[in-house]
């Protein structure tokens, strides 16, 4: 008897032992792997902020040397003051507690966040940030050489203040506490082909328009004329450092540690390849020689064309969509300039290859096509537009008129540099490109 009692006892503590074993081992999983989406989160956070450096050197390579410390500056900016604007006001306008699937209602300073952690609260701020910077930024090339320091960082306030975080609330407001009126229609947009690239084009256009071309850029009968940059290894330098971004850009949109990240990493790498391709092969067709320009151009045609649907195309897909978008960064960048000076050419690669970009995703979406998807995606092109373009218009006409946007003549000859920043990037040479006087060495 006393025998079959241990015995009993011994089966009931292996049985609670193993019961207890097991719950502790869920427990540690779960908190591993809550543990790595933060980690995930924060480290492809800091891979997007890097960007800031990828276009800080694009941006400047593309531009003459006697501008280069101005656009430093327009992209310091655009992640400092950016980010504090997106703090204050952004985040919540974007995803707070939603009124009516169009704004956010609380979250300012990162109050009042609902049920969210805490610590959560701060990585996702961190993560959207930085995406906030990016579509500030993409302003800054297109109005490069010729508007003033001031002007440019009130706009960019605005725009990582409200423009952004605005349109940003309708498509990803469910991402935290709010809830959107085109992300509940089905829109599929995973990191930003619009959100964040068309926003940050249609904002460059409008400024573009209101600010006006560089005094070199046209003829007399209106053709256009090429201004070089001053660097092109330093553009391909910045193009290189935003290929490298854009995998926390993409893959860092699932905000966790998972297995989902590996197919998201390579349709990005191979879409940015096959749209650098085919800018190569149509420029050497067109022109009997392949154009370095338009194929640095290609590859960040081919990244933007895949942030929408990196998680729904199938690697096939995705080389196709970048490859359209290497197509399309060539045409669109040389009928665009008839009508507007964009240095950097930010308007075809990030407006308009982000709208194709977000109808590939409704195209090609490997769950199957559907009509009524490329309907929704049309649509959220088409809202992205004649949200942001006109509200950017407005906002560049108002601080035009008080302050005066465009640079003096004398003043756009010399460069900003000098001007706004009392500095020059190359104080061992002049700003056209030769040799300063050196005083005498002495023996």
């Amino acid at each position: 008897m006393r025998l079959r009692t241990t015995g009993y006892l011994l089966l009931f503590s292996l049985l609670f032992s193993g019961v207890w074993v097991d719950g502790a081992a869920a427990q540690s999983a779960e908190t591993t792997q809550t543990n790595l989406n933060y980690v995930w989160t924060i480290l492809a956070a800091a891979l997007v902020f890097f960007m800031q450096a990828g276009f800080a050197l694009l941006e400047a390579g593309f531009s003459r040397a006697k501008n280069a410390v101005n656009i430093i500056m327009k992209n310091v900016m655009d992640a400092s003051a950016g980010g504090l604007a997106f703090f204050a006001v952004g985040f919540g306008l974007m995803f707070g507690t939603s009124w009516g699937g169009i704004v956010g209602t609380d979250g300012f300073f990162l109050t009042g966040t609902g049920d969210q952690p805490e610590t959560w609260t701060y990585a996702f701020y961190f993560f959207q940030a930085v995406f906030a910077a990016t579509a500030a930024t993409i302003v800054s090339g297109a109005v490069a050489e010729r508007i003033k320091f001031s002007g440019y960082l009130l706009f960019s306030v605005a725009i990582t203040a409200v423009i952004y975080p605005v349109f940003g609330a309708w498509a990803w407001g469910g991402l935290f506490n709010g809830s959107g009126w085109l992300e509940a229609l089905g829109f599929i947009d995973f990191a930003g082909s619009t959100v964040v690239h068309s926003v940050g084009g249609w904002a460059a256009l409008a400024g573009a328009l209101v600010v006006g071309p560089r005094q070199e850029k046209y003829a007399a009968d209106g053709t256009p004329r090429t201004i070089p940059g001053h660097s092109l290894p330093l553009a391909a330098l910045g193009v290189f450092i935003l290929w490298l971004g854009w995998f926390g850009f993409n893959a860092g949109s699932t905000t966790a540690g998972s297995t989902a990240i590996a197919k998201i990493a390579l349709n990005t790498f191979v879409a940015a390849g096959a749209g650098a391709v085919l800018a190569m092969a149509v420029t050497w067709i067109d022109g009997g020689t392949p154009d370095a320009t338009m194929t640095l151009n290609g590859v960040l045609g081919g990244l933007v064309g895949i942030t929408a649907g990196c998680a729904a195309l199938t690697p096939p897909f995705a080389i196709l969509t970048g490859a359209v978008a290497g197509a399309i960064v060539v045409y669109a960048t040389r009928g665009l300039e008839r009508i507007v000076d964009d240095p950097v050419g930010a308007i075809a690669v990030h407006g308009v290859c982000g709208a194709w970009g977000t109808l590939a995703a409704g195209l090609f979406d490997a769950s199957g096509f559907s009509l009524a998807q490329v309907g929704v995606q049309a649509l959220g092109v088409a809202v992205a537009f004649l949200w942001t373009f006109p509200v950017s218009y407005g906002l560049f006409y108002a601080l035009d008129q008080a302050l005066g946007l465009r640079i003096e003549d004398a003043t756009e000859h010399k460069g900003l540099d000098r001007h706004e920043h009392d500095v020059e990037a190359y104080p061992e040479f002049t700003t056209n490109g030769t040799a300063s006087p050196q005083p005498p060495v002495e023996e």
